[in-house]
């Protein structure tokens, strides 16, 4: 049985979210939409806005939008809340639109991080923006966070700044950044916000403006978890903590006594209580050999007398001299003689500053495995780390993580009063939102629900767990099913279909450790790796039964289930497949697999492939009885830290052996203090202990560095590409593997060569250039002609169904081939 949500040690650790009493501007009421103009508050009647948010991405009021989710927020706690959306940032001027606001600006480059969401994987410039009204890219600054800061400073100089949103998350202390290759200050530095929270805010930002609204200065707010913020080395705030130090690595451990140069075996056996026997017969030479030695050195006592009847004098003592006295640290006594160990919620760890991470990728690594074991809410300390030296020196002190939302709170949040669609601001001619100015990101959610948050999936390459954290906040059954029959209600151009049932991961819900007190304990970074933990509960059961009433409700055709699945999880329920597979499926189903290879599998921490073949078995049996066709898509990683030319080749092996064609690649992305990104910038396993010498070959890792080796890993992910074959050949010869190159099913790639372009054409239209293909004609065909179906076609990662014809000739094989 899963453990009742809100008796765990987080629900009784925070005051409530809703236990506030209410600002004095509540009598406004509630907005429509929160305003983005003088005229739209004017029309509600307000003189001023109490806090201004500043958004990289279109204002959509829907709670899948971080704007939204905390402007609804501060709204429902009696606040006038305005929003800039995607303002010019070449001047303070847009940021001057709505006034001055009255407590503080909220600082956020939007849901996605502003230079994951402008520049692919290979640092090449994105074209579109899934965030912005007619997905035109360019609309936000590169590293946006910290530029809106800086104009909204200059806009009203005295007005506090409170950054929040991702980027925040992924910056809050000094981080490898992957597009200027080094490591860049903790971005409240760069920033020079008052304050960056990060994590999920609600019940942080909450607090915040209660206590500057009530005249606190925001330099005295230091308390509050999930918050970030600027502290002079010599304040008195931080004289009552206990500093631990953690700046260094290989740290002695435990000190071993001597041995005393001068006790023989015997002797020293004698000590510890044994005997050695061998010993026994040397011991009566020794003593005889002692006796005559005792007869000698009394003869020369004598003789050293001088001539005067004095002895030798005796060497002068330095008085200068005195031995070293050790005393207990008094904060650490108990008055009884023992030693107490600091209460956590006073300790704070020094990690190492800013100036010795920049040029220490060790030590970087260290810092990085530090910050992943503080993640717990429950047992996190503080961390604090140095920025400067000298009189420029302030340490950026980092409270521990926001205690999670109870299931009641989870429900107030998205009960809010949401219009569910974009601003009126971005309507197209005819008024609606899903022309010209169709915002993809907005048609992706439209009609999905959240039901959780938070991943103890643990994958290194996941932003999740720095962001959302580990532990699984759900939504009420009741909470979900009231938002369903919303949009099916409520949200224009409904049809009966419900995209999504989910969340970071679509079969957590509920899911979370059987005890309280080893939740509010543990220290792992993963509740499933390298094994489903013991004390994780995996009934699937809540879930099911919400699937099972919500497709019950009239006007509900279908609910799909979009939201990725973990299927090492998923095989603990056979019922949960059963029921998800002939029901909630759509012809084809997501699954992230990652890799086939060890290497790789456990830099990443996922499971192996063979979890993979269990979910497989359970999905074909089920779809079977249900008499459906359908499909498995599953989604691999190229390029990760810890993945050897070796192991893709065997990736690609198994693609080709199982009938998969890739055609969505995706190679590692590596994202601000993700711990597969510490991995990239330092060669070690952060996985492990951090040595300044790698003990053993587990603790280094194979990177994947240069464009050449990151192109020969993509392409072997689309070995079925023809213009990745010169390429594969060259490196399966270099590989000792030229027996993979041949004309039969059993090769991975033929020996001829056809005419090609050089290019693909991307799943995503605008992300990269569209090539014309000459036929052998020599005329030009167009791109995109659908196809129909053909029997024993291979079936696409991305869509599930056969490849587009794309009016490529189709390559002559035997004519084609080179002579020999």
């Amino acid at each position: 049985m899963n453990a009742p949500l809100d008796v765990s040690f987080f629900a009784r650790a925070a005051k409530p979210i809703t236990s506030y009493r209410k600002y004095w501007a509540s009598r406004f009421g509630t907005a429509p939409f929160l305003p983005m103009s003088r005229a739209e508050m004017d029309k509600l009647g307000w003189d001023s806005c109490d806090i201004i948010i500043v958004t990289g991405d279109a204002y959509v009021d829907h709670p899948s939008f971080g704007m939204a989710v905390i402007g609804r927020m501060l709204e429902s706690q009696g606040f006038r809340v305005g929003i800039i959306a995607q303002p010019d940032w070449t001047s303070a001027e847009a940021f001057k639109a709505l006034g001055k606001p009255n407590l503080f600006w909220g600082v956020t480059s939007g849901n996605m991080d502003s230079m994951i969401n402008r520049y692919t994987a290979d640092r090449k410039i994105r074209s579109d923006d899934a965030y912005t009204p007619g997905d035109v890219g360019g609309k936000r600054p590169d590293r946006a966070a910290i530029v809106y800061s800086q104009r909204c400073r200059e806009a009203f100089k005295d007005t506090p700044i409170v950054l929040g949103g991702i980027e925040g998350s992924l910056r809050r202390i000094a981080h490898y950044d992957y597009w200027s290759d080094k490591v860049r200050r903790s971005i409240v530095v760069d920033a020079k916000c008052d304050l960056l929270l990060y994590g999920n805010a609600e019940r942080a930002i909450v607090e915040i403006a209660h206590r500057l609204a009530a005249k606190e200065p925001v330099e005295q707010i230091t308390d509050v978890r999930g918050t970030a913020f600027v502290r002079r080395p010599d304040d008195e705030s931080a004289k009552d903590w206990f500093e631990i130090t953690s700046t260094t690595v290989d740290e002695p451990g435990r000190v071993e006594a001597h041995v005393n140069p001068y006790m023989t075996t015997s002797e020293l056996a004698a000590e510890n209580g044994a005997t050695c026997a061998k010993d026994d017969e040397a011991q009566a030479t020794a003593a005889a050999a002692e006796a005559a030695g005792a007869m000698k050195s009394g003869a020369a006592r004598a003789d050293s007398t001088s001539a005067t009847g004095q002895k030798d004098a005796k060497p002068e003592v330095n008085a200068s001299i005195a031995p070293l006295t050790f005393f207990a640290n008094p904060a650490l006594s108990s008055g009884k003689g023992k030693l107490k160990v600091p209460p956590r919620e006073r300790s704070v760890i020094r990690l190492p500053s800013y100036e010795q991470v920049k040029s220490d990728p060790v030590l970087y690594a260290h810092a990085n495995r530090v910050l992943h074991l503080e993640t717990n809410p429950g047992n996190a300390r503080a961390l604090v780390q140095a920025h400067g030296e000298g009189v420029t020196a302030r340490d950026v002190w980092i409270n521990p993580p926001p205690i999670p939302l109870t299931t009641a709170e989870m429900d107030f949040v998205f009960d809010l009063p949401y219009a569910r669609s974009p601003h009126a601001a971005y309507a197209d001619e005819n008024g609606g939102h899903d022309g010209a100015t169709k915002i993809p990101a907005w048609e992706m959610i439209r009609f999905s629900v959240n039901i959780m948050r938070g991943c103890f999936g643990g994958c290194t390459f996941c932003s999740i767990t720095e962001h959302e954290g580990r532990i699984i906040q759900s939504r009420s059954e009741e909470s979900i099913i009231k938002e369903v029959e919303d949009i099916r209600d409520k949200v224009k151009g409904f049809t009966g279909t419900i995209s999504d049932l989910g969340g970071p991961t679509a079969n957590m819900y509920r899911l979370g450790c059987r005890s309280p007190e080893i939740e509010a304990a543990c220290r792992k970074p993963s509740c499933v790796y390298p094994g489903i933990c013991q004390n994780l509960t995996t009934n699937h059961d809540p879930l099911i039964k919400i699937y099972r009433r919500a497709r019950a409700l009239k006007g509900i055709k279908k609910i799909l289930i979009g939201s990725g699945l973990r299927y090492d999880l998923a095989v603990k329920s056979p019922e949960y497949v059963k029921e998800l597979v002939q029901h909630h499926v759509g012809g084809y189903l997501k699954i992230a697999p990652e890799h086939t290879e060890q290497g790789p599998l456990t830099k990443m921490m996922k499971p192996g492939i063979g979890s993979y073949d269990k979910f497989k078995q359970l999905f074909e049996k089920f779809s079977a009885e249900a008499g459906k066709k359908q499909y498995l898509i599953p989604y691999f990683i190229a390029a990760h830290p810890g993945t050897s030319d070796e192991d893709m080749m065997n990736l690609a092996i198994w693609l080709k052996k199982n009938g998969f064609r890739a055609d969505q690649v995706q190679t590692f992305y590596p994202s601000p203090m993700a711990t597969a990104t510490a991995m990239y910038h330092s060669g070690r396993n952060t996985l492990k202990r951090v040595h300044r010498t790698a003990q053993s070959e587990e603790e280094t890792v194979d990177i994947v560095r240069g464009e050449k080796r990151r192109r020969l890993h993509k392409a072997f992910l689309r070995y079925h590409d023809a213009n990745n074959w010169p390429l594969l050949r060259e490196a399966l010869k270099t590989m000792g593997r030229s027996d993979l190159i041949g004309n039969g099913k059993h090769h991975l790639i033929p020996t001829f060569q056809p005419l090609v372009d050089g290019g693909y054409q991307s799943a995503r239209k605008k992300n990269s250039t569209v090539a014309p293909v000459k036929a052998a004609a020599g005329r030009v065909q167009p791109l995109g002609k659908a196809a129909a179906p053909v029997k024993g076609r291979l079936l696409t990662q991305h869509t599930g169904l056969p490849p587009r014809d794309t009016g490529a000739p189709k390559p002559a094989f035997k004519a084609a081939r080179k002579p020999r």
